[in-house]
């Protein structure tokens, strides 16, 4: 939470439960809220417990008004006007804890952007915000009617579209795309990328591993895959 203030996320309010342990850590919370000029409520914790739908909240829980997502036309033009364009797109991730570590790493690996369906995925709800650590203020995301439709959208615009995949024909260190306009799409927690999807995709990426683990987590294969980037992107500077 401190994270999210730090970083400007917006708030309205912070609430504090009433017996609620002071350490540094809350005294810090409280401090940097009451600089931002947020209000500060004391509430009793069943009333935390029902406002926060029953998330594990410490004692303490921010209010934020409702996500502004921003245009998807508008993101990928910006993304374009980059010296490296990278977007990553979501396929179906429903976990929203997934989907705010995802915009972390978008955020730490320099991307300028992550688009999501409108339906049958996960959208930037209190865990999501909490999970990115307040990179979701900094990081544009978009919620699209149509992700194959986008997707195609992105490659007439330059970009090439690449699914990360277990069963991938190019292994992610062998990614010559990785210095161009770039769009990595990961699959849902559970069956990876839909059909249509894959199909979108110019081609598909795998992770190498040495053990047999069956898959990554979405959200640790679009870390591993964002680092590879950058890393690519640094040595060709």
């Amino acid at each position: 939470m401190l994270e999210a203030l730090r970083a400007q996320v917006p708030a309205t309010a912070l609430y504090t439960a009433q017996g609620i342990g002071i350490d540094d850590r809350v005294n810090e919370i409280v401090r940097t809220a009451a600089d931002r000029g947020i209000a500060i409520l004391e509430v009793s914790r069943a009333e935390l417990d029902r406002m926060t739908g029953g998330v594990l909240h410490q004692g303490i829980g921010l209010q934020v008004p409702p996500f502004a997502y921003e245009p998807f036309e508008d993101m990928a033009a910006a993304a374009l006007e980059h010296p490296c364009p990278l977007l990553v797109a979501l396929d179906g991730v429903t976990d929203p804890r997934n989907l705010g570590a995802v915009i972390r790493s978008a955020a730490a690996f320099g991307a300028q952007g992550v688009f999501v369906p409108e339906r049958r995925a996960a959208g930037i709800t209190a865990t999501a915000w909490r999970t990115s650590a307040g990179a979701a203020a900094r990081v544009p995301v978009a919620q699209v009617t149509n992700l194959t439709r986008s997707l195609k959208a992105c490659r007439d615009a330059g970009f090439t579209v690449v699914g990360l995949d277990a069963d991938g024909g190019t292994d992610l260190y062998d990614l010559e795309a990785a210095v161009g306009p770039l769009v990595v799409v990961v699959g849902s927690e559970g069956r990876g990328l839909s059909r249509l999807v894959g199909e979108t995709c110019d081609l598909t990426v795998r992770i190498p591993m040495v053990s047999d683990v069956e898959s990554l987590n979405a959200s640790v294969a679009a870390a591993v895959t964002l680092a590879e980037v950058a890393r690519r992107r640094a040595a060709e500077a």
